[in-house]
C-alpha cells in the first residue's frame, strides 16, 4: 500500500480545521476577553483588586492561551502532512516559523504568573509597597503584551509559507493563499509598528479573513483529492 492510498487528505484537512477554529474562542477567551476587563488602563490599584477578585478567571485566561500554543503543534504538524505534497522545503518553513513563535508566546505567560503572584502579596513580598507591587503589575502585564507582538511576528511569517502552499497546491482555492499572505503583512506591520509606536492602531483584525476562511473551507469543503494525489506523486 503507498503513501497515498494511506492518507485521506480530506480526514487531513478536516482534523488541522478542526484544530485551527478550536483557537478561536480559546485566543478571544485568553488574549482579548479577560485582559479587556481586568487590566485598567492607567489604575493599578484597580487592575489589582480585579485580579485578586476574579482569581480563577485570570487563571483560566492563563490556560486558554497556553492551550492555543499546544493546538498551534499539532495544527502545523497536520497541515504539514496535508501541505508538504506542494513543496517539502516551503512546507518545512511553515513548521519552523510556528514553532518558534509558539514558545515565545508560552514564555510570555510567564509575565502574567508573576502579575499574579505579586497581586496576592505571598510573604516574601511583603518588602515592598502596595505601590510598588501595584506598579511591578502594570510592568508585567505590559511585559506580557509585549512579548505577545514579539511571537506574532513569528505567527505572521507562517502564514506566508502556507499561503504560497495554498496558493500552488491547486487542490484550494488561491484567493485563501492570497489572503493568507495578506495576513502575514497584517502581523508583520502590526508587530513592528507596535514597537516603533505602541499607540498604532491594529490592522491584523482586516487581514485575518484568510484565518478564519480557510480552515472553514478545509471543514466544508475539503480538497480536491485527485489534484492532491497528482501532487503527491510528483512531489514522491
Amino acid at each position: 500500500m503507498t503513501i497515498i492510498e494511506k492518507t485521506n487528505p480530506n480526514k487531513t484537512a478536516r482534523i488541522a480545521a478542526i484544530l485551527y477554529l478550536l483557537m478561536v474562542p480559546l485566543g478571544f477567551f485568553g488574549y482579548m476577553y479577560v485582559p479587556s476587563i481586568l487590566k485598567v488602563p492607567g489604575d493599578a490599584a484597580a487592575t489589582v483588586q480585579n485580579i485578586i477578585n476574579s482569581g480563577l478567571l485570570y487563571r483560566l485566561s492563563i490556560v486558554s492561551a497556553l492551550t492555543v500554543q499546544i493546538i498551534n503543534i499539532f495544527l502545523v504538524i497536520v497541515l504539514y502532512k496535508l501541505l508538504k505534497a506542494v513543496n517539502k522545503t516551503h512546507a518545512l518553513f511553515m513548521v519552523i516559523f510556528l514553532l518558534i513563535g509558539t514558545p515565545i508566546a508560552m514564555l510570555s505567560q510567564l509575565n502574567l504568573v508573576a502579575a499574579l503572584l505579586l497581586s496576592n502579596g505571598v510573604g516574601y513580598l511583603q518588602a515592598f509597597t502596595a505601590e510598588q507591587l501595584q506598579a511591578q503589575v502594570m510592568l508585567f502585564l505590559d511585559l506580557h503584551r509585549h512579548g505577545a507582538y514579539i511571537a506574532g511576528i513569528f505567527f505572521g511569517l507562517w502564514l506566508f509559507p502556507m499561503g504560497y502552499l495554498v496558493f500552488k497546491s491547486g487542490f484550494l482555492p488561491r484567493i485563501l493563499g492570497i489572503l493568507l499572505m495578506i495576513g502575514c503583512f497584517g502581523y508583520l506591520i502590526d508587530s513592528f509598528a507596535y514597537f516603533l509606536d505602541p499607540s498604532f492602531k491594529e490592522i491584523v483584525m482586516f487581514t485575518f479573513w484568510g484565518e478564519i476562511l480557510f480552515p472553514l473551507w478545509l471543514l466544508i469543503k475539503g480538497v480536491n483529492v485527485e489534484q492532491w494525489e497528482k501532487r503527491m506523486l510528483v512531489s514522491g
